[in-house]
C-alpha cells in the first residue's frame, strides 16, 4: 500500500472517531425565495439572529413595470439599517445582535403593476456556542508527519468555495429570469405596434386607391 493510500485510510479512521459536530465548521445557512408582490401592497419577513453573526440580504425585481421596489431592513431595536427607494436590486450585509431582524419590500407606490421579487438570505456564524474540542478524540496522530489542522482547513476552504458557487448560480438564475421577462415584454410590445402599423398602412392604401379612382371618374352628366 502506497503512502497516499495509508494517509487516506488513517484520515478515514480518524473521521470515524470524531463525534457529530466535532469539526468546528462556522455554520453558514443559505435560503432563497421568489414571490409576487401585488400593486399597492407591502410584504415583510423576519429572521431571528444571534450576537456576532452576519446577515446578508440580496434581492432582485424579476418582473413588473419599472422593475423597481422599495426595500428597508430594520434591527430588533426598531432602527432602520438600510433603506432603498425604487431600486431594481441590492445587496446588504449587517453584523447582527440577538433578536429578530425585519426586512420589507414595499410596492405601495404602484397602483397597477405587481412585481415578482427574488431574494436570498446568507447567514454566517450561526453556531450555538463553542464546539467541543475534537483533538481529544484523536489518538496516534504522531504516526504520520502531517497536521490534521491543515486538512480541516482545506476542507473548510472547499466547503466555503462550494457555498459561494451555489450562491453565484442562484444569482445567475435570477438574472436569467429577469432578462427573459424583459425580452418577452419587448416581444409583445413589438408585435403590438407592428400590428398597429400594419393596420395604418392598410387604411392609408385604401384611402389612396379611393382618391386615385375618384380622380378618373367623369362626373359630368351627358345631355340627350
Amino acid at each position: 500500500m502506497g503512502t497516499a493510500s495509508r494517509l487516506l485510510l488513517l484520515l478515514h479512521n480518524l473521521l470515524l472517531l470524531l463525534p457529530p459536530g466535532a469539526f468546528g465548521f462556522a455554520p453558514s445557512l443559505d435560503s432563497d425565495f421568489t414571490f409576487t408582490l401585488p400593486a399597492g401592497r407591502k410584504e415583510c419577513f423576519f429572521q431571528p439572529m444571534r450576537h456576532g453573526a452576519s446577515l446578508e440580504v440580496e434581492y432582485q425585481v424579476l418582473d413588473g413595470a419599472g422593475l423597481d421596489v422599495d426595500f428597508y431592513l430594520e434591527s430588533p431595536k426598531g432602527e432602520i439599517l438600510v433603506f432603498h427607494q425604487r431600486k431594481s436590486d441590492g445587496v446588504h450585509t449587517v453584523e447582527t445582535e440577538d433578536g429578530d431582524y425585519m426586512f420589507c419590500f414595499d410596492n405601495t407606490f404602484s397602483t397597477i403593476s405587481e412585481k415578482v421579487i427574488f431574494f436570498e438570505l446568507i447567514l454566517d456564524n450561526m453556531g450555538e456556542g463553542e464546539q467541543e474540542d475534537w483533538k481529544k478524540y484523536i489518538t496516534g496522530t504522531d504516526l504520520l508527519d502531517m497536521k490534521l489542522e491543515d486538512i480541516l482547513e482545506s476542507i473548510n476552504n472547499v466547503k466555503a468555495r462550494l457555498s459561494k458557487s451555489l450562491q453565484i448560480q442562484t444569482l445567475l438564475r435570477a438574472f436569467e429570469a429577469r432578462d427573459r421577462n424583459i425580452q418577452e415584454s419587448n416581444f409583445d410590445t413589438v408585435n403590438f405596434w407592428s400590428m398597429v402599423n400594419l393596420g395604418v398602412m392598410v387604411v392609408v392604401s385604401a384611402v389612396q386607391v379611393y382618391m386615385l379612382k375618384s380622380l378618373f371618374e367623369d362626373k359630368r352628366k351627358s345631355r340627350t
